[in-house]
């Protein structure tokens, strides 16, 4: 488990730009049978991946002409029980983090793995997101 003083300066970064912190079982539930589109972030201390993943995705929700019903997202090594049922939700993907997914009505329809995250810049991940809220919000 990730000390807090490390991991809540990277969890305000997307929760000050309207994503809900899902740090229960339950909350995860709650999000993902809503009806509409969820844009799940499963959050990670990695330097390398979640540097521009958190970036991206603020980019592409803030810019982006669909947008997803809600944003969410959950901590990896910190919100252990609510990442772990999140991660059912994004069956046949194994376990990510930081990962991206977007589900519609429940069902997961667009996914950004880790390997798909790190060494892209902010922008791409933005315009790869973009493009599936245009498809699927």
């Amino acid at each position: 488990m990730y000390p807090a003083e490390l991991v809540l300066p990277m969890k305000a970064e997307l929760v000050n730009h309207g994503f809900e912190d899902l740090n229960t079982p339950e909350l995860v539930d709650q999000a993902m049978k809503q009806e509409g589109t969820t844009l799940l972030v499963l959050n990670s201390v990695c330097g390398c991946s979640a540097g521009t993943a958190r970036p991206g995705v603020i980019m592409a929700v803030e810019t982006a002409t669909k947008k997803p019903s809600r944003c969410v997202t959950s901590f990896a090594g910190f919100d252990s029980d609510a990442v772990k049922q999140a991660r059912t939700y994004l069956m046949p993907y194994p376990p990510s983090s930081p990962c991206i997914a977007l589900l519609k009505d429940g069902q997961l329809v667009h996914m950004i793995e880790r390997h798909m995250i790190e060494g892209r810049s902010a922008q791409m991940i933005a315009a790869n997101l973009t493009n599936a809220f245009e498809q699927y919000c």
